[in-house]
């Protein structure tokens, strides 16, 4: 089983779902069958949305990974999973220990990285110091 990560800015440009798209199916095509993504911002929201209509054609297993328990205020998505043990972190530290979480599942992230700071930068610099072959989306 072979598996991918994905962290990217929040504000992400429309224009890079192409990209997304034509990348998802090229780790498809190298054997990657299981896709980890969070639930914050502009480019979780396109990858989520690009796994879902590529799993109808590809026999793939996806989920939006979550760092807190959903409320009755949460939209019920069917591909959600909590991190074990994400219960007793305390909230401010939640999104890191999802990242963290989803960094020791994959052997790749793909990333959508411009700046040096955040949340994304942060996460894909760690994977990278793992040794996760890291894929950028982001060109100059």
């Amino acid at each position: 089983m072979k598996s991918c990560t994905f962290f990217g800015h929040r504000d992400a440009p429309e224009k890079i779902k192409p990209k997304i798209r034509e990348t998802i199916l090229s780790l498809i095509q190298s054997g990657v069958t299981h896709f980890y993504v969070g639930s914050q911002g502009a480019f979780d929201g396109m990858v989520f949305k690009e796994l879902e209509k590529i799993s109808k054609k590809y026999p793939i297993h996806y989920y939006q990974v979550l760092a807190y328990f959903p409320n009755e205020k949460s939209k019920s998505i069917a591909q959600t999973i909590l991190p074990d043990g994400i219960e007793q972190v305390h909230p401010r530290f939640a999104i890191s220990r999802r990242n963290d979480w989803m960094i020791e599942k994959s052997e790749i992230v793909v990333a959508y990285v411009y700046r040096k700071y955040g949340g994304a930068a942060k996460f894909t610099e760690k994977a990278e110091k793992k040794g996760i072959k890291i894929i950028n989306l982001y060109e100059k």
